[in-house]
């Protein structure tokens, strides 16, 4: 019997306690235990990855910066963002880190496209942009062959803070949202969130679950 993912939404939370229950069951979590999707939109943040260099925090006010264990460099999250963190079990899907973010970076441009953007990923810059705007951000991490951690779009939300870092890295990137390239709707965040679990959900059926899987193995981080 096919079991998709679990899907829970958080609503607006704080980022550390939603950090350490996800690292909780990727580190718990049996071979039978159901994946999981949560939907949420983190407080005000900045978030460091495992290489982010700190000479990318630019000027950045009373916003708390945490460091984290994902992968990538540093993001910021805030209300009118939409995270998405996939707890999935990989290796019984037989997904390499490669492939999630591929099938993460298609399902993000699937999910555009319904609401009429066009948008693509790049060479060399996980994520995903319109025109030389990045428009959504992957950071991800695997323990146990369990992923979390996850992907931020930007819906309609301030993107000041943003002029205060090097997003992902990178100096002087635009970044850009839903709202600015379609108009402010009312049910925005809703409909992002219907149409990218749609995209996410078509994208995992390339990868049934498997019966069983291995017992345990080594941590891994992208």
């Amino acid at each position: 019997m096919k079991l998709e993912p679990v899907v829970r939404d958080f609503g607006l939370v704080d980022y550390v306690p939603v950090w350490k229950r996800m690292a909780r069951f990727a580190a718990t979590a049996e071979p039978e235990t159901r994946e999981e999707v949560w939907l949420l939109s983190h407080k005000p943040v900045f978030t460091l990855g495992q290489t982010a260099k700190r000479e990318h925090l630019l000027a950045l006010g009373d916003i708390p910066v945490i460091q984290t264990d994902r992968g990538g460099q540093v993001t910021y999250h805030g209300p009118g963002q939409l995270v998405v963190y996939p707890l999935l079990d990989l290796r019984r899907r037989g997904i390499g880190i490669r492939q999630l973010v591929d099938l993460i970076e298609t399902a993000l441009i699937e999910a555009l496209a319904g609401a009429g953007i066009t948008a693509a990923t790049r060479s060399g810059a996980p994520g995903v942009y319109v025109g030389e705007a990045k428009i959504a951000a992957l950071g991800l991490r695997v323990r146990r062959g369990w992923s979390y951690h996850g992907l931020s779009l930007n819906i309609d939300m301030d993107l000041a803070p943003f002029n205060s870092i090097n997003p992902c890295g990178f100096k002087g990137l635009e970044v850009t949202q839903v709202a600015d390239l379609i108009g402010r709707e009312t049910g925005l965040m809703e409909r992002m969130k219907s149409l990218l679990m749609e995209a996410s959900l078509h994208r995992l059926e390339q990868f049934p679950l498997r019966r069983s899987r291995p017992a345990k193995g080594e941590a891994a981080h992208a």
